[in-house]
């Protein structure tokens, strides 16, 4: 059950900050609020590892054909960045889409590794998932977020709150794929590192031969292991984040169509132009500026 008090605090600080409909920081630097009035159309983005717990209303999201439905009271897991379709499914003037987005510090989650040991959890096969919150778990993300009101007392007691909440996340039982990151070597772990090559060089042409040399794989493995956890390939993964890239280049920073396409490592804008119309639904040169950043979190 979400304490109404929860409800009411998180919605004044986002009507406070002028923040709704995006990310409202609080006191704790990776915790985050949101609040949205009304439904969306489902937008593409990158969600990054990261917890999400839903305090009112419902959101959707769709990764290449799986549909994750999380509500009130669900907790929404995500332990590798990946490329997702998300949209506010319930939402009202009267009754805002609330929620409370953390960001994952997976260096403290593999320091819990040897707590975990005896834990028998099931596995999962997908890098997002949610389900229902137990009273623990939302009673720790409660006290942080009250922590966040006070500087000194998030200094002091947030770290402690924070290690908590992961632990339990590594407990829960869509925490699956999260618990598969604490072991370096597990294929989770190795596609987490080939991940983090992508993305620092997203604009560079990657030999997937390479990525999966990198991690030890042989080429096979490396496609299996990586359309498992991200639920795309290698080559659709890059180019997702050039074309988020783009698009952000596009309406944040008003650059042409053809310095876009380059930018982002594109050879063709004739061929950039394309893929954008079949990502987006309308041709670059249509885009109209306003702040869509790559990432965003699952709130």
């Amino acid at each position: 059950m979400i304490p109404k008090t929860l409800i009411s605090d998180v919605s004044d600080l986002v009507e406070k900050t002028g923040t709704l409909g995006t990310e409202c920081a609080t006191g704790v630097e990776s915790l985050f609020a949101f609040a949205q009035t009304q439904t969306t159309e489902c937008a593409a983005s990158f969600y990054e590892p990261i917890m999400c717990l839903v305090l009112q209303g419902a959101k959707e999201a769709h990764v290449n054909g799986r549909v994750v439905r999380y509500s009130a009271g669900d907790t929404l897991i995500v332990s590798h960045a990946i490329p997702v379709e998300a949209a506010v499914m319930q939402a009202s003037p009267d009754a805002p889409y609330t929620a409370l987005a953390l960001r994952l510090d997976l260096a403290m989650a593999r320091s819990m590794q040897d707590e975990m040991a005896d834990f028998e959890g099931s596995a999962s096969a997908h890098a997002l998932n949610a389900a229902a919150s137990d009273a623990a778990l939302i009673d720790a993300i409660h006290r942080l977020f009250n922590l966040s009101k006070d500087p000194v007392e998030a200094r002091s007691l947030a770290p402690l709150v924070l290690r908590e909440i992961h632990f339990r996340l590594l407990r829960a039982r869509h925490g699956g794929m999260l618990r598969q990151l604490l072991n370096q070597e597990s294929p989770a772990s190795r596609i987490a590192q080939a991940i983090a090559t992508m993305r620092a060089n997203y604009k560079t042409n990657l030999p997937v031969a390479d990525l999966a040399s990198d991690c030890g794989m042989s080429l096979s493995a490396f496609h299996e292991h990586f359309r498992s956890v991200t639920a795309t390939t290698p080559l659709q993964y890059q180019k997702e984040l050039r074309l988020l890239e783009a698009r952000r280049l596009l309406v944040s920073e008003n650059v042409s169509v053809a310095t876009a396409a380059y930018d982002v490592g594109y050879e063709s804008p004739t061929q950039f132009s394309r893929e954008y119309s079949r990502k987006f639904g309308i041709p670059p040169s249509m885009q109209r500026p306003r702040n869509v950043p790559l990432t965003a979190t699952a709130s």
